[in-house]
């Protein structure tokens, strides 16, 4: 059903406890192989940061957005957002609507654990098209690269991380899109929601490793993988300049901070060089003008990073 005060949004029943809203951008595929897309946003992420993006490639393609579970205009679910619950809620989604056309996924950060576990739910069906990885999170990630250290927590302490690593100078939001996310980001609702999360994030490696994917590589066979690598090294070197602003953290945790940030780039290169075993048709690229949030700086590169998948799909 759509909802009276958002006609373009469509109410998606899950489990029958509660329904996602789904959003509809850009013209519909004349075509059934045609393939559409659909945004996951990562940890604590409101689906309005993939605005740049769906902006630029809605004028030639469908493209899907949603609000997960407690976000927007959905329903909060009455359990725990685990990554397998999220996923589990996505495939609802996929089979409830259902898509006319296969969907090239774009996931954002926690949304690389979240498609996995989407992939072991449903398998490599004609649902999905292809990937598009941005930053995304590997299952081994807490082992290499531990976005949760705890020095790191306390250069952040107080700091706002948008103002801190240049997101809301560089941004290539338009203003009316940047204030509906910072407007959802300051609901109790978000925060209620963004909370709950956090606080299934780590254990969720634990849970996607144990599934064994990797021994059951190229999970997506041929079909199209785009990752695309920001520089985690400008988002940790805009933090602690902040935080020392602030007066954060000792001297130790200062000169521990700064050893992350040097080795930072190189740990995020082999995190986003194992996601290319999802395919034998797979590339890697770098965003190096953006940290984190490639979507939100340099949304081109993902709109790329789609054009690149719908261009490899035709040469199957």
């Amino acid at each position: 059903m759509t909802t009276p005060d958002y006609p373009g949004v469509r109410m998606v029943q899950t489990d029958g406890t509660h329904a996602l809203a789904l959003y509809t951008h850009g013209p519909e595929p004349t075509d059934p192989h045609d393939a559409a897309v659909l945004f996951v946003s990562g940890v604590a992420s409101s689906r309005l940061n993939w605005a740049a993006v769906v902006r630029q490639l809605s004028s030639s393609m469908r493209c899907f957005t949603y609000d997960r579970a407690g976000y927007g205009l959905s329903d909060s679910a009455p359990y725990p957002p685990t990554a397998e619950s999220l996923a589990q809620d996505l495939l609802y989604l996929v089979e409830n609507v259902p898509f006319k056309n296969p969907l090239i996924l774009v996931g954002h950060s926690w949304a690389g654990v979240l498609i996995n576990e989407f992939i072991a739910l449903s398998g490599n069906g004609h649902h999905v098209a292809g990937l598009v990885l941005v930053d995304a999170n590997h299952e081994t990630m807490p082992q290499v690269l531990n976005v949760n250290d705890p020095d790191l927590q306390a250069m952040s302490e107080g700091i706002n991380s948008y103002i801190a690593k240049g997101i809301a100078a560089e941004h290539r939001l338009t203003q009316q899109e940047w204030d509906a996310l910072m407007a959802e980001e300051a609901t109790e609702k978000y925060a209620a929601i963004a909370r709950m999360e956090e606080d299934e994030y780590a254990a969720s490696f634990a849970t996607l490793r144990d599934k064994r994917l990797s021994d059951q590589q190229p999970l997506l066979g041929q079909k199209p993988v785009y990752v695309i690598g920001g520089m985690r090294s400008r988002d940790w070197n805009g933090m602690y300049k902040a935080g020392v602003a602030k007066g954060n953290g000792t001297e130790e945790q200062r000169r521990r901070v700064r050893e992350l940030i040097s080795t930072a780039d190189e740990k995020s290169e082999s995190i986003m060089r194992r996601h290319l075993q999802l395919s034998t048709k797979s590339k890697l690229v770098f965003a190096r003008e953006s940290g984190h949030f490639v979507q939100m700086t340099q949304p081109e590169v993902v709109a790329e990073g789609v054009k690149w998948v719908v261009n490899a799909r035709r040469s199957w």
